[in-house]
């Protein structure tokens, strides 16, 4: 049973949320991405927080 479990999940990829950097990582590729690790918050009128993120390509 345990290993019909384990079965569902993959070890293909890995993603590093790193203080400075975010790594993804792709079994047979390496190191697809190697970003900054940037988070933003916003407030609106009402104090209310808004997240805000930006994708680079």
């Amino acid at each position: 049973m345990l290993k019909k479990f384990r079965g569902m999940f993959s070890n293909d990829l890995s993603i590093d949320l790193g203080t400075a950097n975010t790594l993804i990582y792709v079994k047979g590729q390496g190191i697809v991405l190697n970003e900054p690790s940037v988070v933003a918050i916003r407030q609106d009128r009402a104090g209310s927080p808004k997240s805000v993120a930006r994708c680079r390509s």
